[in-house]
C-alpha cells in the first residue's frame, strides 16, 4: 500500500479518521499516515495544532506508533 491516497481514497474514509475532521485534513487510516500526520503538524494553522495533537496523539496509540515529536506532544497538552 502507497503512502499517498488518492482524491478517491480519501473521499471515502469516514470523518472519524481525520486529525481534523471538520476540514476533512490530515486522514490517519492507519500508521503510516499517522506519521505522515506528525510530519506535516507545523502547517496545520495555529489555532488547530492542540486538536490535531490530541488526534495524532489518540491514532498513534491505537496503531502502536512512537510520536517522538516535542513539538506535538506538547500542543496535546495544551
Amino acid at each position: 500500500m502507497s503512502d499517498r491516497l488518492s482524491y478517491e481514497e480519501t473521499k471515502e474514509l469516514p470523518d472519524s479518521v481525520f486529525g481534523l475532521p471538520e476540514r476533512r485534513e490530515y486522514p490517519m487510516p492507519d500508521a503510516a499516515h499517522v506519521r505522515a500526520a506528525e510530519a506535516y503538524f507545523r502547517y496545520c494553522p495555529e489555532e488547530l495544532k492542540p486538536k490535531l495533537a490530541r488526534a495524532i496523539l489518540a491514532r498513534a496509540q491505537e496503531y502502536g506508533v512512537d510520536v517522538e515529536s516535542p513539538v506535538v506532544r506538547s500542543y496535546a497538552r495544551s
